[in-house]
């Protein structure tokens, strides 16, 4: 049974039992109505404990139901079945009470935890916001602000914190259900039944402060309009009563259910499950790795590092320069020191990371090594030379990875006698907190060191996707295109704020050009000049960006690049010198620079964007259009709530897509080739997903 009732004395303890994480399906909430409907029924019964079997109290709803028709009995029917029962009740939270589930634990009149307890209300992850009581019952339990900003970011409380907060009433450090028996017949003992928080008000309503988290909440929404929701169901749980309050929580959730932003996360969510599952390899053919070995103790050496320390690993840093390989190890230990004051891990957690770190003052100290990714700096020469070296240096079966990320790999591969073992690993910088890693498969490379690498980004929290070799892999490929297309508007007429602020407003984080300016502009110029030679004749070229790097300005690090900084701020500002450079060089080009509308900005990016996924689709370097989705939601800041770039097209219909793109290659043919998917399903009808 999935919902399962044993008495102990005159105490009910209702077990739920719905592996793998205690979903709340159709007949764990009849199951749970059924049991309560049976304490009622009983008068020897003084007490009920509710808790979940496994480490998992419920961990939301089941995802096999989304997308159907709802079925009864619905959660808030069953929530007010708990809330009213004829005994006093304990959610003993065992572990992740989610969603749902820390709903169900709000019906219960008190809530203790383990240690490992966690609650929280994630939807507005998925597009929406609690529908089972949640914005109405937690802030009646600890007030407005602290509600609403635990809804609106959607993260979890650890157990002390839920403690702190006020959502568990006590921690038990061992023996939870013992312990939840001793607090609940304290209770009965002297009379405390507790009062269904469905009775009492929003206590120390705090008008000022919640306008202030208005506010913030908006700014950091970015457009996204669950959060937003989700304070306003707050609100209401002030406003109302208990139960008009449930129906505006209804009204805004079915609102939120119905939003296209709805769609587009639960695509996120789904594709972010199906990126490491490659269709047809053998996950379990796996190679073991227990030692990782960076080469290049700069940025992404660094940030590399502090991921597989983080993840459990063994990890050794190089480089053959000592005073960057002290540098970089004094980083790790300055690092790990700050997650300490931050709270993010605990001293115990530091040293213990430290204790498997090691600085190397030879390469031959990689030959036991299982894993070696080289993080040095973007040059194929100083590349080969480097994997001709771990070629005689490492043990057999040792994985090679480059950290490029551009470069091609299957070039790397065959500088060794081992092409088998060479793969790409591309991390994104801060390579310990950005979330995505792209693994270049090489023509060479062989399934197990493949799937070893694929469930290898699991272990160090990294959504990991697999792309085919090609000069910029998915990610930078596509980069690529939409810049070259931002500073092809900036010289015919738009501006560089213009720009940034469109795709702003689209709900990226930072427009391309402030991007540019953050990441440095002698990156992009060097990558051009390598590029210069096979560069067609018949491509526009733009020289701003080459003009602004010949000035000195190299973005944030030495206060200007596209725009300029005050010094300490990393808030851009709109230079003149930088409008003079782009109005000389329009001038230099005969360009006649002319008004973009917002509209036209965004739909040239936009659709640059799609045109080059769909070629990258169609040359098979991605084998599905997830795949491009998860690289951009995750490494490039397009908004989760959109979907992704090919997701987002398939709304738009790739038809009128294609339209549009024959139209702007009126005027550039080359720039706007359309890609032959594309066309294909703009006359099919077809769908990116339907792939």
């Amino acid at each position: 049974m999935s919902v399962a009732t044993r008495l102990d004395k005159n105490i009910a303890v209702i077990t739920i039992d719905n592996p793998p994480v205690n979903a709340l399906s159709t007949h764990v909430r009849a199951g749970l109505v059924t049991a309560i409907k049976a304490v009622n029924a009983n008068e020897n019964i003084h007490g009920v404990i509710l808790t979940g079997a496994g480490r998992i109290f419920i961990g939301g709803a089941d995802i096999k139901e989304f997308g159907k028709p709802p079925l009864e009995p619905f959660l808030p029917n069953v929530i007010d079945v708990i809330e009213h029962c004829r005994v006093p009740t304990v959610a003993a939270i065992n572990g992740a009470a989610l969603g749902g589930g820390l709903e169900v634990a709000l019906g219960c009149r008190f809530r203790v935890g383990s240690p490992t307890a966690k609650c929280g209300l994630p939807e507005v992850n998925l597009g929406l916001i609690p529908g089972a009581g949640g914005t109405q019952r937690l802030p009646r339990l600890i007030g407005a602000v602290k509600a609403g900003e635990m809804i609106t970011s959607g993260k979890p409380l650890g157990a002390d914190k839920a403690l702190n907060t006020g959502i568990l009433d006590a921690v038990f450090a061992d023996d939870l259900l013992a312990n939840a028996q001793v607090f609940l017949r304290a209770k009965i003992a002297k009379g405390e039944s507790g009062n269904p928080l469905s009775t009492g008000k929003v206590p120390s309503w705090d008008a000022q402060a919640f306008a202030a988290l208005e506010t913030k909440t908006k700014t950091r929404a970015r457009g996204q309009l669950s959060p937003v929701k989700a304070l306003a169901a707050v609100r209401a749980a002030h406003e109302l009563s208990f139960r008009d309050g449930l129906k505006r929580e209804r009204e805004i959730f079915t609102e939120c259910m119905a939003s296209p932003q709805r769609a587009g996360l639960i695509h996120a969510f789904f594709a972010q499950r199906q990126t490491a599952k490659i269709p047809g390899l053998d996950i379990t053919n796996t190679r073991p790795i227990k030692t990782v070995g960076i080469l290049g103790a700069g940025t992404m050496g660094v940030g590399i590092a502090l991921a597989f320390t983080a993840g459990g690993y063994t990890v050794s840093l190089f480089d053959i320069d000592q005073d960057a390989l002290a540098a970089g190890s004094k980083r790790i230990a300055r690092t790990l020191e700050a997650s300490v004051k931050k709270g993010r891990i605990s001293t115990h957690a530091k040293d213990e990371q430290l204790s498997r770190f090691y600085s190397l003052s030879s390469m031959d100290d990689l030959s036991g090594t299982d894993l070696i990714i080289e993080a040095a700096t973007e040059n194929m020469e100083i590349k080969k030379s480097i994997f001709r070296d771990l070629d005689r240096i490492c043990k057999p079966g040792a994985i090679l990875a480059t950290n490029t990320s551009y470069l091609d790999v299957n070039i790397l591969a065959k500088s060794t006698n081992r092409p088998g073992d060479v793969i790409g690993m591309h991390f994104f910088s801060p390579a310990h907190i950005m979330k995505l890693l792209e693994v270049v498969r090489t023509d060479s490379v062989s399934d197990e060191v493949l799937a070893t690498v694929m469930g290898l980004g699991k272990t160090i929290g990294k959504i990991t996707v697999l792309s085919g070799v090609c000069d910029g892999f998915i990610g930078n490929r596509i980069l690529k295109a939409y810049r070259k297309q931002a500073e092809y508007m900036v010289l015919d007429g738009a501006w560089p704020e213009q720009v940034d602020k469109v795709m702003r407003e689209f709900g990226f984080a930072m427009g391309i050009f402030a991007v540019s300016d953050l990441a440095g502009l002698d990156i992009g110029y060097f990558t051009r000049r390598r590029e210069d030679v096979n560069r067609p004749a018949q491509e526009r070229y733009v020289d701003i960006a080459d003009k602004l790097y010949d000035l000195g300005r190299l973005g944030q690090k030495t206060g200007s690049g596209w725009y300029v900084y005050k010094e300490g701020s990393r808030t851009p500002a709109v230079d003149p010198i930088v409008t003079q450079v782009i109005e000389a060089a329009a001038q230099q080009n005969n360009i006649s620079r002319r008004r973009f509308s917002d509209d036209e900005i965004f739909e040239r990016i936009l659709y640059a964007m799609i045109n080059e996924g769909a070629k990258i689709l169609d040359e098979g370097i991605a084998a599905r259009a997830l795949d491009i989705d998860m690289v951009y939601i995750h490494g490039y800041g397009f908004p989760a709530y959109r979907g992704g770039p090919m997701f987002y097209a398939d709304q738009i219909g790739a038809k009128a897509v294609y339209e549009r793109i024959c139209e702007f290659a009126k005027t550039d043919p080359y720039f706007w080739q359309a890609s032959d998917l594309l066309k294909s399903l703009a006359e099919t009808g077809g769908t990116f997903k339907g792939l």
